[in-house]
């Protein structure tokens, strides 16, 4: 079990404990058919966050585990049989999910997208209102506060309608982690609309979309370039005036590419740890990577933990 004990990411340590003293979720852990899947599935479990369900062919799962020296004993783990397939084990948590038997999905070694493909059937009983989006919470050394981000993994060019549902989202989950107003700082290539650069005009319109309640109580701004969102310095300097500028809790940005990119640049190059989570169907959706810390895997099962508890 990896160790937690640490000084540079003390929020999303806070988060974990949080999430520690509610009651673990159980958790549908799709197709975990490679050593770094199992493991994290034990340690969130011995973390206390989820009592874990796995989804996939038993004896190979059985398999790996004795390889890899992990132990999936009998009253830490439950199986659900599903053969060989990834898209058999997804359809399988999918309607178990929607039965109400778990209350958090988590990905194994399958792809992203069968298990999101499961997830937005129409028969499969998990789709909700809004679109699927994914919300990131950083825990950045030289911020001072968790910093969100949204949408960095699902959707490749959102249009105004994704935007808005992943703005939804994404303030949602920081009310649910206490910020009572969050601060939403809409990011493009520049601080000023543009009529060629159309990220800038869906910023407009989620700024309208604000004044007009549609985001909750909440302070959305932009478009700001990245420098002026997380900078109030570099704001004066432009010109803004603003109450976001400097204090975001949560950067929306205008594509995958960008947000994606920015997620590499914070953990590769700014030390940052994260939690990350699929919002939008009917339970949360833990998706994190092979390349993905051990601390920002238990991280995200304490995220979906918490918001799962506030969803039941």
């Amino acid at each position: 079990m990896p160790s937690l004990t640490t000084g540079t990411h003390p929020r999303l340590l806070a988060l974990i404990e949080r999430a520690q003293a509610q009651t673990p979720m159980t958790t549908a852990v799709v197709y975990p058919c490679e050593a770094s899947a199992l493991k994290a599935t034990l340690d969130a479990a011995a973390f206390g966050l989820i009592r874990p369900v796995l989804y996939g062919p038993m004896s190979e799962l059985r398999a790996i585990a004795a390889k890899a020296e992990l132990d999936l004993a009998a009253d830490t783990v439950d199986f659900v049989e599903c053969g060989t397939s990834p898209v058999d084990a997804a359809r399988r948590a999918v309607a178990d999910a929607a039965g109400g038997a778990m209350q958090v999905l988590m990905k194994g070694s399958l792809h992203s997208d069968e298990l999101l493909s499961a997830v937005l059937a129409r028969d499969g009983g998990l789709r909700g209102a809004r679109r699927l989006t994914h919300t990131f919470a950083f825990d950045v050394p030289r911020y001072h506060k968790l910093l969100g981000v949204t949408d960095a993994v699902v959707n490749i060019s959102p249009d105004l309608r994704t935007k808005t549902d992943a703005a939804v989202a994404a303030c949602e989950v920081f009310r649910q982690l206490g910020v009572a107003r969050p601060k939403l700082a809409v990011v493009t290539a520049i601080e000023t609309v543009n009529q060629a650069i159309p990220a800038t005009l869906d910023a407009r319109e989620l700024v309208a979309m604000a004044g007009q309640g549609m985001f909750g109580d909440a302070v959305v701004e932009g478009p700001f370039g990245f420098d002026n969102a997380i900078s109030a310095a570099a704001a004066r300097t432009k010109g803004l005036v603003s109450t976001v500028a400097g204090d975001p809790d949560i950067l929306l940005v205008p594509d995958l590419n960008a947000g994606n990119i920015l997620y590499k640049s914070l953990i590769y190059l700014a030390g940052a740890e994260c939690a990350g989570v699929v919002l939008g169907a009917r339970v949360p959706v833990v998706l994190t990577s092979r390349a993905d810390s051990a601390f920002s895997r238990i991280a995200s099962c304490a995220l979906a933990n918490i918001l799962a508890l506030d969803q039941a």
